[in-house]
Order: C-alpha cells, then structure tokens, then sequence
C-alpha cells in the first residue's frame, strides 16, 4: 500500500480521531480510504446515470403515455433491475 503524507483542516482532523475514537474505524487511515473508495462509487453511479441519460436523448421522443401508464411500465421493469 502506498504511504502519503497529506494535511487536513482542524475540523476534518478532529472529525477523523472521533471516529476512530468510537471505534467507527481502526485508524485515519482506514476511514480515508473508506471516504475515497465511497466517492469513486458516487463518481461511477454519477457516469452511470450521464450514459443512461444521454442514451435516453438520443433515442428520441417517448411515447405519449399517462401518469398511469407510466407508473405501471416502471412498476413492470423494476422487476428487471
């Protein structure tokens, strides 16, 4: 694993050694790694939602459907996820 040095503000240091100090994490370490890995998966989710948004642009207009109609198709494809 690689070392680093890094400098904090006072606030996220103290906010750092009350979490390990409530045992939320073994060390400072731990819980940076623990903050970045969680921002990566928010930044992947993120790129995730852009590509099925500009699919959904370039896929044209949608069918005119009801609040009805709609409900019951998104209903019938959580099914799918």
């Amino acid at each position: 694993m690689a070392r680093q040095s890094i400098s904090l503000a006072t606030q996220n240091d103290e906010w750092l050694k009350e979490q390990v100090k409530n045992e939320e994490f073994s060390s400072k370490s731990e819980a940076i790694n623990y903050l970045i890995k969680q921002a990566r998966s928010q930044e992947q989710y993120y790129e995730f939602v852009r590509n099925k948004i500009e699919r959904g642009e370039k896929s044209g207009f949608a069918k005119k459907q009801t609040r009805e109609e709609m409900l019951a198709e998104f209903k019938r494809d959580l099914g799918n996820v």
